[in-house]
Parts: structure tokens; C-alpha cells; sequence
């Protein structure tokens, strides 16, 4: 499936617009395709569609950064799907911000029963620690998450079973009530039902009348390849349950990735220091290099300097989306300086300072009276 439209040409605005440019590039478009302005029009609900999707990725200044980096690819190797199946889920999600951005000239967004918007569920955030080589690789997670949802003793509707919901004597089931002032009529949410139109008078005991329940529930969360501490992962409507006839919210996992003794990252380069000794500084060699694959051969040069920098092309990590490779993997090598060392390898060491006209420190008085007495 070829991925969406580029979100910028979508909304019309270059990629370094600020955020106010893009809401405004948004409030005229919705303005344009609102499904209200365009009833029964399936090309206008899906240009107000395609809006909406890239609203809500250039709007979030996280995914925007991601979607920057990586395109479509990358946002969905994070789990953010950011598509909407109808209106419906548009007005969902969107329903405080269509308030603000449309005044109610609309009404914001769809109803329930009384004229009472539907209110979707809470979105949920849940902390998930990675080891080092788990975030380089992928990997699965099995986790408890707590949160609302259906009760299944009333079945949601919030009366003990074998009641139900009786109609609202202050409203009358509309939901609404009118309030005239000289000459004006203002259409308010009944204060009793508080816009449902109905109202409980035998409250579910499992749940209290609420509807809802606080459940632990088990979920599997698949990592991609290459994610790094601070991302986040996006598992739609795992949040929290929302009205009746509203979708629920969603569940955000934040990675974080546990410090690794060996390997450090650097966006999806790898880093590691490893040691070399005097003579393979000076007249090269090969040693033996871990890496997230494994263990790697790395040339060194003769006249390699303690301290230099060495790679190993794409032994990094993977990047995220999966088709753009890999990082590199960067070797410092460090001459190795023993704290002890055999007699023998000691005057070898002598010499060559003498070779090299280098001062160096004598012999100790006792060790140098050992080394006369065991000769």
C-alpha cells in the first residue's frame, strides 16, 4: 500500500511552517471539507480526512520531529497510525480542539442522545525499560496495563442488572433544557442528566453507576529495531474506554533503554572503546571487536595514536522504518599500559627508551639489588 500524500503539501505549508501557520492551514481546510458544509460528498470527507491525519501529525511536536527525520516509515516503526476510518473518529479526537478552532459554528463535533458530545476515552502513558541490545534488535514485551473499561455487570449502562435507565421527567429525554430571558432562549445540558438524557435510579454496585470498571489488562507491545530511550510507541485504543458510542483513548509506551557496560549510542551509531597494546600501535594488526552482531575483526593501521577513532561501517543499529540500513559502529582503541610488568618485557622497554634517547625512570635500589642477587 503506497504510503499517504506528503502532510505538508496536505495542508499547503512549507516544512519549517510554526505551529500557529499550520493550525490555521488546518482550521481552513476543515472549514472547506466539514462534513457539514458537504453532506453525503465521500470526496470532501476524504480530503477532510487527509487533513485531519496530517493535522495530527505536524500538530505534535514529537511526531512532527519524526516525521521530519523518517516520513511515514518511521512514524509507523513507532506504532503511530495516525489514519481515521470516518468523521466520526475526527470529531473523537480533535473534539476539545474543534471548539477552539471553529467557535461551535459547527457544533464541534458529533453527538450523543440529548445533544451531548461524545466524550473519547483518556489516552494512557506507560513506562517500558529496554536493555541496550533489546532496543538495537527488536524485541516483544509482555506487560499489565491498568485501565477504565467497560463494566461487564451492567454492561455499561450503569444500572444494577435487571434495571435499566428510566427516561429524565426534567428534560424529558432531550437533554437539554431552555432557559428564557427577556427575550432570549438559551439552549443549556439538563443540569439533572447532565445531557444524557436519561438518568439511573438503581446504580450498578459492581461499578457504582459509573459504567466503568479499573481492569488490569495484558498486552504484547512489539519494539522495532533501532528505537532509542524517549520514544514512543502508540497502541491504539488500549486507553482508557470512553462514552457509549465513542471510540476509547490510546495507549503511549515510553522506551527507555538501561545503560549497556560495553556500548553506547549515538543516534544509531554505536560506540565502544576497546584496547590495543604498544606494538600493534605502532606497526598495526588486527583485533578482535564486540558488536551488536557479535564479535567483528577491526584493522589497525601502523602508527595508530592512543585515543583515535576507528569504524566499522554498518555495524550500528538499525534505522528506524526498517529501508534506510544502518548506523556505523566507532572502535577508539587505547594503547593498553600494564601496571606490572615480567622482568624480561621491563628491559625490553629500557632499551627501547635508550634507542629513543627517552628519560624514563631507574630502577628501584631494592629492586634493582633483587635483580643482581636472582640473575
Amino acid at each position: 500500500m503506497a504510503d499517504p500524500r506528503d502532510y505538508y503539501e496536505v495542508l499547503g505549508v512549507p516544512r519549517d511552517a510554526d505551529e500557529a501557520t499550520i493550525k490555521k492551514a488546518y482550521r481552513k481546510l476543515a472549514m472547506e471539507f466539514h462534513p457539514d458544509r458537504n453532506p453525503d460528498n465521500p470526496v470532501a470527507e476524504a480530503r477532510f480526512k487527509e487533513a485531519s491525519e496530517a493535522y495530527s501529525v505536524l500538530g505534535d511536536a514529537q511526531k512532527r520531529q519524526t516525521y521530519d527525520r523518517f516520513g511515514h516509515q518511521g512514524l509507523s516503526g513507532q506504532g503511530v497510525h495516525p489514519g481515521f476510518q470516518n468523521a466520526d473518529e475526527v470529531f473523537a479526537q480533535f473534539g476539545d480542539l474543534f471548539g477552539d478552532l471553529f467557535g461551535g459554528a459547527f457544533g464541534g463535533g458529533r453527538r450523543g442522545g440529548g445533544g451531548q458530545r461524545l466524550r473519547r476515552g483518556a489516552d494512557l502513558q506507560f513506562g517500558l525499560e529496554l536493555d541496550f541490545l533489546e532496543a538495537v534488535h527488536g524485541t516483544s514485551k509482555d506487560v499489565q496495563i491498568p485501565r477504565q473499561a467497560i463494566c461487564d455487570s451492567c454492561t455499561g449502562s450503569g444500572a444494577e442488572p435487571g434495571t435499566q435507565p428510566v427516561t429524565c421527567e426534567t428534560c424529558g429525554g432531550a437533554g437539554e433544557v431552555i432557559q428564557a430571558q427577556m427575550f432570549l432562549r438559551i439552549r443549556t445540558a439538563c443540569p439533572r442528566c447532565r445531557g444524557q438524557g436519561k438518568v439511573i435510579r438503581d446504580p450498578c454496585r459492581k461499578c457504582s453507576g459509573s459504567g466503568r470498571v479499573r481492569v488490569s489488562e495484558s498486552l504484547t507491545v512489539s519494539v522495532p529495531a533501532g528505537v532509542n530511550s524517549g520514544l514512543q510507541l502508540r497502541l491504539s485504543s488500549k486507553g482508557d474506554v470512553g462514552d457509549p458510542g465513542a471510540p476509547p483513548g490510546d495507549l503511549y509506551v515510553v522506551l527507555e533503554v538501561k545503560p549497556h557496560p560495553t556500548f553506547r549510542r549515538d543516534g544509531d551509531d554505536v560506540l565502544s572503546t576497546v584496547p590495543m597494546t604498544y606494538p600493534q600501535a605502532c606497526l598495526g594488526g588486527d583485533i578482535k571487536v564486540a558488536t551488536v552482531d557479535g564479535e567483528e575483526t577491526l584493522t589497525i593501521p601502523p602508527g595508530t595514536p592512543s585515543g583515535k577513532v576507528l569504524s566499522l561501517k554498518g555495524k550500528g543499529a538499525p534505522r528506524l522504518g526498517g529501508k534506510r540500513g544502518r548506523g556505523d559502529h566507532h572502535v577508539q582503541v587505547v594503547v593498553s599500559v600494564p601496571e606490572r610488568m615480567p622482568p624480561e618485557e621491563e628491559n625490553l622497554v629500557r632499551k627501547l627508551a635508550d634507542l629513543q634517547k627517552t628519560t624514563v625512570n631507574d630502577k628501584s635500589f631494592l629492586k634493582d639489588f633483587w635483580d643482581r642477587i636472582t640473575s
